[in-house]
């Protein structure tokens, strides 16, 4: 079903809420000052029974222009705005201003009503109506319909209900499947319920019972029980008036402009990186860092506007900005929002969110205004691209991005997948990250490992720990290991045991370096399961630094296989121990220490070790005094 919010707009005493309560039959202004001053200070509410039987939500704005801030907290959420104008008065200061207002949110739908035409004639209020059409040509009421009535005499008030009717059947039916999302415009106390909250939802659905955060502090909240249009629901929608009574929070720790939102779908920032428009008609030129008050959902914040490619914005004109916000605050990609001056207040542009949790950027850098421009132009799937590789290096999980973006998981997870396949996103079980990352970082192992094996020629490659420590310090559990298989595959590297080369390396023996080699080869193969400690073998030679190289080079190719610092053994005979193990032990179904070492013809040194060595590795288990195959 389509949920449906109308909200008033106008210059100050023009019959705003007098015309509400025409069409609704409530009053909504409900504080005793409003009463007693006979103007509207605060938001008010109301549902409205539409002729086709559907129900809508009606907010009631303040015209003053001391209220503004009021005012905005109510025109955020808004599907259909009736732009509320005096016949006896006309286009005031205060109808242009929310006229603004109106045009910088972008609410595209819209009724200009004329009211109090029993204080006019018909030829005053046909000079009016050419005025109105003059004032807002070239604005999204530019081709609206118009209408004409007496709250007080209930003249058109049947026929504006009706035209209100018609125009919700062009209104687009919002998304209820990405994350909920209330700015709070309301938080007070009721006697047997606790702290209750109002809003227009402007995303998603939101259950009763469900757990949800307040931000931007991140109060964690249960759902005790919603109301839509006074009626008690046990779900609620984007396009609704709702009321929230929360349990497990203080009615002091809410304040409007807070935002009830799902769990980890928000993250609080005090940075935003936006596009800025200045509106044609004011007197003001923007200079950099100017204080402003940024008005986004129902909230109202002191800011600094840095302008990234100019040092000033004159009316009328466009460019990209950084907002540096006095106080946190929760955005979401697309949102708009409005500036006033600092002092004295008054409108002055607006725009739309292109990044809710930016970095801070320096002033006129290219790669950064290409950036927001693709962040603004582009697709979703552009976007999310652009953001998946600013966070490349993060190895970030799908969450994370639906967190930042404000989407829901399955939407991202779809567009993943399709970058995935265009090539441009490569995903590691639940860490994703962008080729373009991977491609810089080949080229960075790649200059790492040659410059090892120019300086460590006789070496078999790095350790693998030592490679993860300059490239990929962040990494944990079995990321490491998956980008290793990546760049395997790539046959960018080799991943052996704990050692990582170039993957076409080999070493590559001098003349002399080779006759050491086979001198090795020759006594560790001739000594069978008895060879020489590596240290008696090496020290016992000329050449003792040319040796130690040969011979640990013999190890790390795996020629050499050592148990201990003082074992090592010929890689033919420490296959052909393993082999001599398994065959006693499928013939005998164990084996011991006395029988191992008999077998191999040697002494408990070796054997002792050699066995303990297989243990570990798992090749056997050791039970009682005897060994079994693992």
């Amino acid at each position: 079903m389509k949920n449906i919010v109308i909200g008033t707009s106008g210059h100050i005493d023009h019959g705003k809420t007098t015309l509400i309560k025409a069409l609704t039959g409530t009053d909504t202004d409900r504080l005793k000052e409003e009463k007693k001053r006979g103007i509207t200070i605060e938001l008010g509410f109301a549902h409205f029974d539409l002729p086709s039987g559907r129900r809508a939500g009606i907010i009631d704005v303040p015209g003053h222009e001391r209220f503004i801030k009021n005012m905005l907290a109510g025109v955020g959420g808004i599907d259909i705005v009736l732009l509320v104008i005096a016949a006896d008065e006309g286009f005031m200061p205060q109808t242009q201003e929310h006229l603004n207002i109106l045009s910088i949110l972008e609410v595209k739908r819209g009724i200009i009503v004329l009211t109090k035409i029993d204080k006019v004639d018909e030829e005053w209020l046909d000079l009016v109506k050419e005025e109105v059409r003059q004032k807002t040509k070239g604005t999204f009421l530019a081709s609206a319909p118009m209408i004409s009535v007496s709250s007080s005499q209930g003249v058109g008030i049947k026929e504006l209900a009706q035209l209100i009717d018609e125009l919700t059947e062009e209104t687009e039916e919002k998304d209820v499947r990405t994350p909920f999302r209330l700015p709070v415009d309301r938080v007070f106390t009721l006697t047997g319920f606790g702290t209750v909250v109002t809003g227009t939802q402007i995303e998603g659905t939101l259950s009763a019972e469900s757990v949800i955060s307040i931000y931007p502090d991140d109060i964690q909240a249960k759902v005790r029980s919603i109301q839509v249009h006074g009626k008690t629901v046990n779900e609620s929608f984007a396009g609704q008036r709702v009321a929230v009574n929360l349990a497990g929070v203080k009615v002091e720790e809410i304040l409007r402009g807070n935002v009830l939102a799902e769990k980890n779908s928000m993250k609080a920032t005090t940075m935003l990186d936006i596009k800025l428009n200045l509106l044609k008609d004011t007197s003001r030129v923007l200079k950099n860092r100017e204080r402003l008050r940024f008005h986004h959902g129902t909230s109202e914040i002191f800011c600094r506007v840095v302008l990234l490619d100019r040092e000033e914005l004159e009316p009328g004109d466009s460019c990209y900005a950084q907002l540096r916000l006095e106080e946190y605050t929760v955005a979401k990609r697309g949102d708009h929002f409005v500036l006033r001056f600092y002092s004295p207040m008054e409108t002055i542009g607006g725009g739309i969110i292109l990044e809710p949790t930016p970095k801070k950027h320096k002033r006129f850098k290219e790669d950064t205004l290409e950036d927001l421009k693709v962040k603004e132009e582009g697709s979703p799937e552009d976007i999310i691209d652009k953001i998946i590789k600013q966070y490349a290096n993060r190895f970030e999980s799908i969450s994370y991005y639906a967190t930042l973006t404000g989407m829901s998981e399955s939407m991202i997870d779809e567009m993943i997948k399709n970058l995935i396949v265009e090539g441009s996103v490569v995903r590691f079980s639940n860490h994703i990250t962008h080729q373009r990352y991977l491609d810089a970082v080949e080229e960075e192992i790649i200059k790492i490992l040659n410059d090892y094996h120019k300086k460590n020629p006789l070496k078999a490659g790095m350790l693998k720990e030592e490679l993860r420590n300059k490239i990929f310090p962040q990494t944990k559990g079995k990321l490491y290991d998956h980008l290793l298989e990546y760049y395997e595959k790539s046959q960018i590297l080799k991943n052996k045991g704990n050692i990582v080369s170039i993957y076409n390396f080999e070493i590559d023996f001098t003349e002399e370096q080779e006759k050491i080699k086979n001198e090795i080869e020759r006594i560790y193969l001739k000594a069978e399961f008895n060879p020489p400690a590596p240290d008696e073998y090496i020290k016992g030679n000329k050449n003792e630094k040319q040796n130690r190289m040969v011979f640990h080079a013999l190890m790390d190719m795996n020629i050499l296989i050592k148990i201990d610092d003082d074992i090592v053994f010929h890689r033919d005979h420490y296959h052909r121990a393993v082999e001599i193990l398994k065959e006693f032990v499928y013939q005998h179904k164990e084996i011991t220490l006395s029988e191992f070492r008999d077998s191999l013809n040697t002494t408990r040194k070796y054997a002792l070790p050699l066995l303990e060595h297989f243990d570990q590795i798992k090749v056997t288990k050791r039970v009682g005094d005897k060994r079994v195959l693992y």
